[in-house]
């Protein structure tokens, strides 16, 4: 039986109703992160994964915009599509609105507000991509663990339990928003049933994988940092930590440019002709010194 490659997809839908007014206008994943737009974090993690065909789940309202940012993704040497989301309806929805591009393809599904950066992410995800049977998904240590999916872990840090938004959390460890799934994906979202919120929710898609024990849940503890940019603070906070590691370093993070590059999706020269197109920036001119040799760490 043939292997698919996995797909990517990015829930950039919604309206963005925690930073309004600003979204009033604009969607939320096309803000800035420091230099770079919102929508360039979760590309650039799907990218480490090895993963080169994404869909983008967008409202009517934005996808044009997208559109005009992103095109096709062919200049980063990847394939970019597009659905519109209606209505929010939960996160598991993604699926479901992703079906024709899947094709029967495992998946990845990250949010379009979520940010990480750690020394050993791109291990952890090619990891993830390599895994084809039950899913992958990440848990990271919180002070406000009931805004989030909890998982609970035995005393062999095995995963045993998750709950949504528990008034009472059982750990600490919150589920991050970026999900790697087997090809099942698509029909065992099928069966989910609404929430009381009237959603489907991916709390219950990961229990269904959980009850197979074909749940893997990966702990990115210290030396890993996750950012659900959602809100005026966290949009903040991750931006000032982009700039100090960046202006410190010297190097960017989640340019999707130069991780095409170093991928060998595109070469010097498309490299080269994408900085000139944005020579009068700081981020054109770190794709021209790539280029030219200048930055190859």
């Amino acid at each position: 039986m043939e292997i698919k490659k996995r797909k990517g997809i990015i829930l950039a839908g919604g309206n963005g109703s925690r930073l309004a007014p600003l979204t009033l206008a604009v969607s939320k994943q096309l803000m800035p992160v420091y230099n770079k737009p919102m929508i360039f974090y979760p590309i650039s993690t799907l990218m480490l994964a090895g993963i080169r065909e994404i869909l983008i789940i967008c409202t009517d309202r934005d996808i044009d915009s997208f559109k005009s940012l992103l095109s096709d993704g062919s200049q980063w040497g990847i394939y970019i599509d597009y659905v519109i989301q209606p209505q929010p309806d939960g996160l598991a929805q993604a699926f479901l609105l992703g079906e024709k591009f899947l094709k029967g393809s495992p998946a990845a599904l990250i949010l379009g507000d979520n940010l990480f950066y750690g020394h050993d992410l791109v291990l952890k995800l090619k990891k993830a991509n390599q895994i084809h049977q039950g899913s992958t998904i990440f848990s990271y240590q919180v002070n406000d663990a009931e805004r989030y999916g909890v998982v609970d872990f035995d005393k062999n840090f095995k995963a045993i339990s998750i709950e949504e938004k528990p008034r009472h959390p059982s750990s600490n460890f919150a589920v991050t928003g970026l999900y790697f799934y087997d090809q099942n994906v698509v029909e065992l979202t099928k069966t989910l049933v609404p929430s009381e919120r009237g959603e489907l929710e991916i709390t219950d898609l990961n229990n269904l994988y959980l009850l197979e024990n074909k749940l893997n849940v990966e702990v990115l503890g210290r030396g890993f940092a996750w950012f659900d940019t959602g809100t005026f603070d966290s949009l903040q906070q991750a931006s000032e930590f982009i700039r100090t590691i960046e202006s410190r370093q010297g190097l960017k993070i989640s340019c999707p440019e130069e991780i095409s590059w170093r991928m060998g999706w595109i070469n010097n020269k498309e490299l080269e002709n994408i900085g000139t197109k944005m020579i009068n920036s700081s981020y054109g001119k770190y794709l021209l010194s790539l280029a030219q040799g200048k930055g190859n760490i």
